[in-house]
């Protein structure tokens, strides 16, 4: 029970690695709050596994990118919960094409949901978090924020954003007991990556010297670890999660 008497906030809960962290840190013994973009069979889900685990989970809905929607659902959840010791921004979308073919509207669309949604996020609970002098707080990168992506360069940029955010906000908090780090996940087995094209599927492979994707349970294994006391002399770090992919 790694996460007992710690309260969560998650991001992109309903589904796929969100969801994983989100039943993990249950299973460790944390009450979760999971923000979504609509109410999902996700939650529901989520809601029986914690019961079943005698702890709780609560779903809120907001769009992460829009001020006027997530600043006053997320302030009502602290001031409920009576703050959040452990914040996960995992949120995010894909809206994939080549440069010179994309719309303004895909690159602003996945900036604000990856990068500027997080922001948000963090700025209302870090505050908390500062008074406390306490917290820790988990970043969803990904290896294509590292090195790059062709056909995805708002997807990397927005994901090369949260590395630089994660550094600088950790040295702004770390004097006050708060940490800041990310996890830069590569191929994982989620319904994301399941749209992929079969070409593009086995070229992927071929670069992970592990020879097999990830699973979601290993992503959030390490989020259960940066969110608990276990990593309490960690910060400022981007942990891969990628079987190598990143040497």
């Amino acid at each position: 029970m790694l996460l007992k008497g710690k309260t969560a906030l998650v991001t992109g809960a309903s589904r796929g690695i969100g969801k994983e962290i989100a039943r993990r840190f249950m299973e460790e013994g944390a009450v979760v709050w999971g923000l979504s973009t609509k109410p999902s069979e996700g939650a529901k889900e989520l809601a029986e596994l914690a019961a079943k685990s005698g702890t709780a989970y609560h779903e809120l809905v907001a769009d992460i990118g829009n001020p006027e929607s997530v600043i006053p659902v997320v302030t009502a959840a602290l001031a409920e919960a009576g703050g959040f010791s452990v914040l996960v921004n995992n949120a995010g979308i894909t809206r994939d094409g080549l440069s010179f073919r994309m719309k303004l509207a895909d690159w602003e669309d996945v900036l604000r949901i990856n990068l500027t949604g997080t922001f948000l996020v963090s700025q209302i609970v870090s505050s908390d978090m500062i008074r406390k002098r306490a917290g820790s707080i988990v970043n969803l990168s990904s290896i294509v924020g590292l090195h790059g992506q062709g056909g995805q360069v708002n997807y990397a940029a927005s994901k090369a954003g949260l590395v630089g955010y994660t550094k600088a906000l950790a040295k702004e908090t770390a004097g006050r007991g708060v940490r800041v780090n990310a996890i830069a996940p590569g191929y994982i087995e989620t319904e994301m990556t399941g749209a992929i094209p079969e070409e593009a599927r086995k070229a992927w492979l071929d670069s992970i010297p592990m020879k097999r994707p990830g699973t979601v349970r290993e992503v959030a294994d390490c989020a259960v670890f940066l969110a608990s006391d276990l990593s309490a002399y960690i910060t400022a770090q981007v942990l891969g999660v990628d079987g190598g992919m990143g040497a």
